[in-house]
């Protein structure tokens, strides 16, 4: 019997007989389900975490020099958080010195930002983002504008009260009216809407458009940080060998600037995207392999059902394998049409699995914030799981039947 001809025969097993079909299958499709749900969510959240949040907030190929972290991931101990805030704070006087030091072909831009409330003379005021920048942090940041321009290098040169707002800031403030030329007041400081953000989306639910930018020289700065204090310093490097050695050389720069010992640790960060996420993939490792580990559960009860049913497939077909071996079947021959067939349902299970499991996952994603997108490889291993189930499951009750005698075999009623 060809491979073909043992498929069609499993298929035609499930046609007939569609309820006892569906319980043989179920512990695989059950099993594949989660497989596939659990590692496409995994998957979404990760994309999310690494595009949507980190990826917004530290430009890639970029790094902040900062007192303490931007992005905090997991716990952080009392002492830790002490620490970081008995640390000196980053200043304008420490700029030069470090962009000084920075390979050519480098970005950089100063930020500082709070919540500050707006106002305007169309809405109610509200707490917005509001970040004091300088030139090329649109650049490092890769944003442009749905509307009107970008803040101009002579604005931020002369510190011009003007302001890019973000998609939310728009519509509360402007609503049903273009907001270009207009005006908003930041604690009675006038501002001139030049443009509008292009919508940075949202990450769990939560709207990232709630954003205003203007120049750090403008008179609003001094509201966000005083005294020559900065937030942070963003540094682009054109390739990961020049950020590299542009961190070091800050590094060198700032521990001088500190006038820190050998010895004595780091008292700024300099985080990249990548350690931002070094918790979450930490956190994502463990999601996958749980999600892989746990349908283990279900697959094995789907192997021994597989097992069972083809077991009982042997008994009842004894006389059928007795006629082969009659006819010059082989052993190897019996074996690989059982062993076909248990695959067979197998992998049906399989891809019933994962037609389930892709429903779950956007069903997730259309009931709550977690996303989901469906990997390809986990299609893979949901696929080669099923094949393999099916193979294990199937080689006891194959062995049995290639080793029946054909002459007890044809006597069997």
């Amino acid at each position: 019997m060809s491979i073909l001809e043992a498929v069609r025969l499993a298929l035609s097993q499930l046609r007939v007989q569609k309820l006892k079909s569906f319980f043989t299958l179920l512990g695989v499709t059950i099993g594949v389900m989660f497989l596939i749900a659990v590692v496409s969510i995994v998957n979404g959240m990760g994309r999310v975490m690494e595009e949507d949040l980190v990826g917004k907030i530290i430009a890639k190929g970029s790094y902040e020099l900062r007192r303490r972290p931007n992005i905090v991931m997991g716990d952080v101990d009392e002492a830790t958080w002490r620490s970081w805030s008995q640390r000196r704070r980053i200043i304008e006087d420490d700029v030069d010195p470090v962009v000084a030091g920075l390979a050519p072909g480098t970005r950089w831009a100063i930020t500082s930002g709070e919540q500050e409330q707006l106002e305007s003379r169309y809405a109610r005021p509200r707490g917005v983002e509001l970040s004091a920048v300088t030139e090329q942090w649109f650049d490092i940041k890769k944003m442009g504008v749905s509307e009107g321009r970008l803040i101009a290098p002579q604005e931020y040169q002369m510190g011009i009260p003007v302001i890019v707002i973000g998609e939310d800031v728009k519509k509360h403030f402007f609503p049903g009216l273009s907001p270009i030329g207009r005006e908003v007041s930041i604690n009675n400081l006038p501002y001139k809407v030049v443009g509008v953000a292009e919508s940075q989306g949202s990450f769990m639910g939560i709207s990232m458009d709630r954003f205003a930018i203007v120049p750090y020289k403008s008179p609003a700065h001094r509201l966000v940080n005083r005294f020559k204090v900065i937030d942070g310093l963003m540094v682009q490097s054109p390739n990961e060998q020049v950020m590299a050695t542009n961190m070091e050389a800050t590094r060198t720069v700032m521990r001088s600037r500190h006038k820190l010992r050998p010895a004595q640790p780091d008292d700024f960060t300099m985080q990249t995207a990548d350690a931002a996420l070094e918790f979450w993939k930490k956190i994502e490792g463990i999601m996958v392999v749980a999600g892989i580990a746990l349908p283990a559960i279900g697959l094995i009860v789907g192997a021994i059902v597989i097992m069972n049913i083809m077991l009982v497939a042997v008994a009842e077909r004894t006389r059928e394998i007795g006629v082969r071996k009659a006819l010059g079947a082989r052993r190897r021959d019996i074996l690989g049409q059982f062993l076909v067939e248990s695959t067979t349902l197998s992998l049906v299970g399989a891809i019933m699995g994962i037609l389930a499991g892709i429903g779950v996952a956007q069903a997730v994603k259309a009931a709550s914030p977690l996303p989901a997108t469906v990997a390809l490889w986990s299609v893979f291993v949901a696929v080669t799981v099923g094949a393999g189930v099916g193979i294990v499951s199937g080689v006891y009750p194959a062995s049995r039947a290639a080793r029946l005698d054909p002459v007890v075999a044809l006597r069997q009623e």
